[in-house]
């Protein structure tokens, strides 16, 4: 009697990744780091990083994270398309009062531009979760 071949699974595991920073702009620059290490390779990295780096910043100077607490990124790929979190620690979520002057304000048109969708989950009071989505195959 003849047995099937076993073929192993050629899938790989999807790859998860959760690390909090401190909410200072050189943790911002290490969490960036960190993605572009991971997606190494990966035609998304520099554009994942980039929006990492937008919504990290977001967290630093415009959430309750900005008064010596942290933010929380969460990295994910599975099936081919990443997906990045950054958790804060809440706060009011409203527009800068400086506006687009050039150095401000262009942060999540950006993430717009550059991921396949992005969103935020959360509240004031337990804080924001903002994600982006993209392809990396």
């Amino acid at each position: 009697m003849h047995e099937p071949a076993i073929r192993e699974a050629t899938t790989p595991a999807p790859l998860a990744f959760t690390h909090i920073y401190p909410a200072t702009p050189a943790h911002v620059s290490q969490a960036r780091r960190s993605l572009s290490q991971i997606l190494n390779g990966s035609r998304a990295a520099d554009d994942a990083a980039l929006c990492l780096s937008e919504l990290a910043t977001n967290a630093t100077l415009h959430s309750h994270s900005r008064n010596g607490g942290h933010f929380t990124v969460r990295a994910q790929i599975h099936a081919g398309r990443l997906r990045v979190e950054v958790q804060d620690d809440g706060g009011p979520w409203t527009r800068p009062a400086h506006g687009h002057d050039g150095q401000h304000g262009r942060g999540l048109l950006i993430v717009t531009r550059l991921a396949h969708d992005w969103g935020r989950a959360g509240d004031s009071e337990t804080g924001w979760t903002v994600w982006f989505e993209m392809d990396c195959q």
